[in-house]
């Protein structure tokens, strides 16, 4: 548990620090499937990400209006009925944008998660350990699943 969402925001910022490297990357690059990624391309590992941290920010979103989030139940009960499905039909959902719009989407979108963290009262978050746990699965946690990933999609386009 933290002790104060600063921390939190500071620690998921260096987390993703990593996975921004996905960015610097030629849409060549990018598009190509990896073996040892388990077959995923950059663009799908940013895909991925995105989805998860969208489903984080609707839940920030959520708490700084009110005491609840939909969102968090919602996602749970989605996982809980098929999380290898759940990934399949983001995945497809992402794959369908355009790349230009997944760059954007990856440049801005953690950003606006830890914003919308800054103004949710900690008590609805930090302190809140059912909803502080969604949110480090889709952050912190979800990132450190994913570094393997990562260094291989990495290696593959030096």
């Amino acid at each position: 548990m933290y002790l104060d969402g600063l921390t939190f925001l500071e620690e998921e910022r260096e987390a993703f620090r990593p996975f921004e490297a996905l960015a610097e990357l030629s849409d060549d690059q990018l598009s190509r499937p990896v073996a040892a990624a388990h077959g995923w391309s950059g663009r799908d590992l940013m895909g991925h990400l995105l989805a998860w941290q969208s489903f984080a920010l609707e839940a920030a979103r959520e708490l700084a209006m009110g005491e609840t989030s939909p969102t968090i139940e919602r996602v749970r009960a989605l996982w809980d009925q098929g999380g290898d499905a759940l990934n399949a039909r983001l995945s497809a959902e992402w794959a369908e944008r355009p790349l230009v719009e997944l760059r954007e989407r990856y440049r801005t979108l953690p950003g606006e998660l830890r914003g919308y963290l800054t103004v949710v009262p900690e008590t609805r978050w930090v302190k809140h350990a059912r909803h502080l746990g969604f949110l480090l699965a889709q952050t912190t946690e979800h990132y450190e699943e994913h570094r393997a990933d990562l260094a291989a999609i990495l290696a593959a386009a030096a």
